[in-house]
């Protein structure tokens, strides 16, 4: 089985990883580090112990904003496993219309064949291009026909030599390498080609029943698909650089082998599998307030992750997946209810609790400031683009993540999503003037612009609840 990405690894290199996008959180990064690691230790060990070790699943408890979201998606990224991301309130209790919490693992499932295929595509790619120049040069150049003699007066310019003094087969193969020459320069990228395509024309359907019913619907669309692959066929024109993509698709897809692909999928989310279950504490039942079928429903939702978190097994369309041994990630703000609002079995079943902390000043500070992806680094990308060189200075950059945490303790604790509404506030009349108004130079963005922009707003507590 071919081990992910996180193999090479150790827990303090995936630390720094994630150092570069998300900002403080130390806990729940070394906590999310180690189950990372932990999954590498156990495809290591001895065979006879390696079924006996479970994952140690992870909840994540902090206000909106800190990171939580952020450190899954990086942890998605850096993993190179099959990762899925699910929100807990998405799902029904099973017997009411709407998602049952097996669908999670069908969709991970779904999505670790496809990272199998396209992984075996890539692998394919070099024989699969060959083909493909084969394919189009048989439509630029079809096998001579003696019944069908080659126009030589038509090809004599673009070939370069008089056809009349070749044969057939030695002028058509001189003519296939001067083209096949002509292509590899991309002297014929423009040039119209007719090819056949796949009908991919089935009906959509959905069924909603009972637990797993839900992907009679795929199955169908599936079935239907194939048959419509192996028969009907439809012609297009397109330019040879659209018909490459098109015809290098269909080609790695009839090199690989799917059965393969789909063992190896199935052993790589059995193993490696992560599931982050995100706003948690939506299906936790406030102990303070009793509101009847509410409650009841989300405890059935609880009732029903207990056995997937455990380890039980699940009926795919590709084949049966067993989750002992898949890491469950979960996290939620818990506002209004506590994590021991969630019932019992289901708190025993994440082991690993972390709290993440809010943000404070200095840590929108961080934010704006070191990230690769900071906002203030994507904001002036965008105006780059415009011919128009943004610079914050220090003491803007720290006025600005002092207004963040004003706001913030003013009106409602959003964590790092309020710096998005304070920036979009702050450079609304420069993003609007740009280019109409202001032309490409250089702009400096001063601790003064930013009083300017939007001291009104702070300070006007009624307007303060508009900066959402």
């Amino acid at each position: 089985m071919k081990q992910s990405t996180e193999q090479n690894l150790t827990p303090r290199q995936i630390v720094v990883e994630l150092d570069k996008y998300i900002i403080g959180q130390k806990d729940a990064k070394r906590s999310v580090a180690i189950a990372l690691r932990n999954r590498w230790r156990r495809m290591k060990s001895d065979p006879e112990i390696r079924e006996e070790i479970i994952p140690n699943n992870i909840l994540m408890i902090g206000p909106t904003g800190v990171g939580k979201t952020e450190i899954a998606r990086r942890l998605a990224k850096l993993s190179g496993a099959p990762f899925i991301k699910v929100e807990a309130s998405k799902f029904t209790e099973v017997g009411y219309v709407g998602r049952d919490v097996e669908s999670m693992i069908r969709d991970l499932t779904d999505l670790g064949v496809n990272m199998v295929k396209m992984e075996m595509q890539e692998r394919v790619k070099e024989k699969a291009a060959e083909i493909v120049e084969e394919k189009i040069l048989d439509i630029l150049i079809p096998p001579v026909r003696k019944s069908n003699p080659v126009n030589s007066s038509a090809l004599v310019g673009e070939v370069g030599f008089n056809p009349d003094t070749a044969t057939s087969d030695e002028l058509n193969e001189r003519t296939r390498e001067r083209f096949r020459e002509k292509l590899k320069n991309g002297d014929l990228e423009d040039r119209e080609i007719e090819i056949e395509v796949d009908s991919k024309k089935t009906p959509m359907m959905q069924v909603f029943g009972p637990q797993g019913m839900e992907e009679m619907g795929v199955n169908l669309q599936d079935m239907l698909g194939n048959l419509t692959r192996g028969g009907r066929k439809t012609k297009r024109k397109m330019p040879i650089n659209e018909a490459r993509e098109v015809l290098l698709e269909q080609v790695s897809e009839n090199l690989i082998d799917h059965e393969a692909a789909v063992q190896e999928a199935l052993e790589r989310v059995q193993n490696q599998g992560i599931v982050f279950i995100d706003e948690i504490d939506k299906v936790a039942s406030d102990s303070s307030s009793h509101k009847g079928g509410a409650d009841v429903s989300r405890q059935g939702v609880q009732r029903d992750l207990l056995p997937i978190v455990e380890g039980s097994t699940v009926n795919t369309k590709h084949g049966i997946v067993k989750t002992e041994h898949i890491l469950f990630i979960a996290s939620g703000a818990f506002h209004v209810s506590k994590p021991s609002d969630l019932i019992p079995e289901l708190q025993g079943r994440f082991p690993i609790r972390v709290e993440l902390s809010s943000l404070s000043e200095e840590d929108f500070f961080d934010i704006l400031t070191q990230p690769k992806n900071a906002l203030t680094k994507q904001y002036q990308a965008m105006l780059q683009s415009e011919g128009v060189t943004v610079h914050f200075t220090t003491e803007a950059i720290r006025e600005i993540a002092k207004l963040a945490a004003q706001v913030n303790n003013q009106v409602e604790n959003i964590g790092a999503r309020r710096l998005h509404t304070i920036l979009s506030s702050l450079l609304e009349e420069l993003l609007f003037a740009v280019p109409d108004d202001i032309g490409s130079g250089e702009i400096t963005i001063d601790k003064n612009y930013v009083h300017k922009q939007l001291d009104g707003l702070v300070k006007n507590k009624d307007l303060s609840h508009y900066i959402l």
